[in-house]
Formats: structure tokens, sequence, C-alpha cells
């Protein structure tokens, strides 16, 4: 169940974002066993102003048109799953809407399965 949340710069069109949406979708089904019709994502946009990033750190040349995505996983998954994600989202990505994998800044954030709720105020895997 990953609550996903992408930030990028102002700018792209509809169908640039909603590929961003498919393409990690794809990717998280393929490798986090992600069942299907489990999307919950957003999408916000950034002025030039309001979208700071590091275009050297770690030595990757980045450009504008970074994403960062940050997504909210249950504790659950191996290391070797998390790599197959990182570079499954990069592909995709590059695939669709043609993201660089430069551009492509992707963190996970575990929780315990206890931690959500999905809905009517339960703990659904708690």
């Amino acid at each position: 169940m990953p609550l996903t949340h992408i930030a990028m710069r102002a700018g792209k069109p509809r169908a640039y974002r909603q590929a961003i949406f498919d393409g990690l979708y794809q990717a998280m089904r393929e490798t986090f066993d992600v069942p299907e019709d489990d999307q919950f994502m957003t999408i916000t946009e950034h002025e030039a102003d309001n979208f700071r990033y590091g275009a050297h750190y770690f030595d990757v040349a980045r450009s504008d048109d970074l994403v960062l995505i940050q997504l909210t996983v249950s504790n659950t998954r191996s290391e070797a799953q998390k790599r197959a994600l990182f570079r499954r989202i990069a592909e995709r990505l590059a695939e669709n809407p043609g993201i660089r994998p430069e551009d492509v800044f992707v963190s996970l954030v575990e929780v315990a399965k206890v931690n959500w709720s999905l809905g009517r105020g339960l703990a659904q895997y708690g």
C-alpha cells in the first residue's frame, strides 16, 4: 500500500504527469507486488523559486526536469526489492514521459503495517 508523493517543477502537460503516475504504478506492481487498483498518488508542482535541488550532489548531473518521489511503504520489502524498484522506476520514466534517469530521485519511508488506516477509521493491516 504505497502512498506516493511526487514533487516537480510546474509547467509540464497533463499527459506528462499522467505518464509519471502510470510508470510509477507499473514499477511498483512489477517489483513490490502492489495489487491492482492500489493507487494513492499526488503530484505537487512548484514554481522555480520554490523548487531547490543539488544540481551535482553525489556526482549526479540533475536538471530542472528533476522529479522528487517519496514512497511511504510498509516495512516488508527486501533490499533486493528496493533496488529493483529504484531501477525500474528510472527505466519506466525514461520510456515515458522521457525523464533522464539522473532526474529521478526516489526516497522510501518505511512504516509498520499497523500505521495504516485505509478508511473507516480502521487499521486494516494491524
